[in-house]
């Protein structure tokens, strides 16, 4: 149980830097937060925690290395998530001037403004799960920290600290992004921070389609 531990622990060290890096996921949970309350925010942070576990699952039962040293299969990852994280930042930098709804105190804004929680939930699942880059990172910080012979019900449960904290995270930005002041600074400056997040989406996905196979 003590090697478990100093591997959880170590995982969790790398992982720490990794979740406050800041990358599209990031950007969707913002961007939700601002225009959709704090709930369909929510809903978001678990769409990505929940395609972490995804990642975390193919790259235990040795799929990700599958991707990872075919180039055609990495492609195929690589380009739906350019074009996912491309066609979103168009339709930010499309975008008019938002009219955030009235939220109430917690956040929330009314049923009919109200995004639904399926499609809440798969803009983040889609925003990770189409990015091939934790192919890498899973294949390389489960090689190097976790020894070979760490039973597969304990790499899973790894996994399942990891989109945990993950979730909180983004469970935290979204708790602060949908304060009162913060949601009356988005309302002034909407446009300019559609724009914005329009030009940083766009700007990953021309990051991640010159990016090439480790």
């Amino acid at each position: 149980m003590h090697q478990y531990l100093i591997e959880l622990a170590s995982l969790m060290a790398i992982f720490a830097f990794a979740i406050v890096s800041p990358g599209a996921d990031l950007a969707m949970v913002m961007r939700q937060a601002m225009v959709h309350g704090r709930k369909q925010a929510i809903i978001t942070s678990f769409g990505v925690g929940t395609s972490l576990m995804f990642h975390v699952t193919y790259t235990i039962l040795g799929l990700g290395l599958i991707i990872s040293q075919s180039i055609y299969l990495f492609n195929i990852v690589k380009w739906l998530g350019v074009a996912y994280l491309i066609y979103i930042g168009i339709k930010a930098l499309r975008a008019g001037k938002t009219e955030l709804p009235e939220a109430d105190a917690d956040g929330v804004v009314p049923v009919k403004s109200r995004q639904t929680a399926l499609k809440a939930f798969t803009l983040g699942f889609a925003a990770n799960a189409l990015n091939p880059k934790p192919v890498f990172f899973f294949l390389s910080i489960f090689s190097t920290v976790v020894h070979a012979h760490t039973p597969v019900t304990i790499k899973f449960g790894y996994g399942l600290v990891m989109a945990s904290c993950l979730i909180l995270w983004f469970v935290g930005v979204s708790l602060f992004m949908t304060t009162p002041r913060m949601r009356a600074a988005f309302q002034r400056a909407s446009q300019w921070i559609d724009r914005t997040s329009g030009v940083v989406f766009i700007a990953l996905g021309i990051k991640l389609a010159t990016e090439k196979a480790a």
